[in-house]
């Protein structure tokens, strides 16, 4: 099971390296949610470098079409410009109501998407999303780091986004809690199963293997 933690790691560690979450940032980040609610382009502008591409990677793993994560996290922005009056530092970060705003579009997407493709308007060209770990990494590191990425997609809805949330925007339980507008106890149930399931994917992939 050593590629289960190995590969969880680097998995971890890949997305942490791309995306800043850090706490004495959030006065920052307020003050900048009241400039754009005064209409400053640029305080959206800086926003946008502070938390754009971690919600680009979470909503890329999440719907698994990098092109569909773009439209909803440009959806995101566009929802902040027009909102920003109405947060209340008081009662989130800003990184939460932005994850919870992200997650919401992530679902409405995926419903259009299912949607389209169930009427047959569009062929829904799909290409997996994917952040390319470090050109210098080890082919190994590429192959768990697959395996992992591939055992997430696997999840269940709820549960990847549970993941995800912990992993990608590395929120806490009660974070993650007000973003899917459910309990602390249905997170961590959420979050173990997820695990579970995980390490079943990569014990399978690890039975393959051996078999071939």
């Amino acid at each position: 099971m050593a590629i289960v933690t190995l590969g969880f790691a680097a998995f971890a560690a890949d997305i942490k390296s791309r995306i800043v979450v850090e706490k004495p940032r959030q006065r920052e980040d307020d003050d900048l949610l009241g400039r754009i609610a005064a209409g400053s382009q640029g305080a959206l502008a800086q926003l946008i470098a502070r938390h754009g591409r971690g919600l680009r990677i979470f909503a890329a793993r999440y719907l698994g079409n990098a092109s569909d994560a773009e439209d909803v996290v440009q959806d995101v922005f566009v929802t902040v410009w027009k909102n920003a009056g109405r947060f209340d530092p008081r009662r989130a970060r800003v990184s939460t109501w932005l994850y919870k705003i992200t997650a919401n579009r992530c679902i409405d997407q995926r419903r259009r998407r299912f949607l389209r493709n169930f009427i047959g308007l569009d062929d829904l060209d799909c290409d997996p999303a994917s952040e390319a770990p470090d050109a210098e990494a080890r082919v190994s590191d590429r192959q768990e780091l697959s395996i992992v990425r591939g055992g997430i997609a696997a999840l269940p809805q709820r549960q990847r986004m549970a993941l995800l949330l912990k992993v990608v925007a590395d929120l806490d339980v009660p974070a993650i809690a007000e973003v899917m507008g459910t309990s602390t106890g249905s997170v961590e149930q959420l979050l173990v199963r997820a695990r579970r399931g995980l390490r079943n994917h990569v014990a399978a992939h690890e039975g393959r293997e051996r078999n071939v």
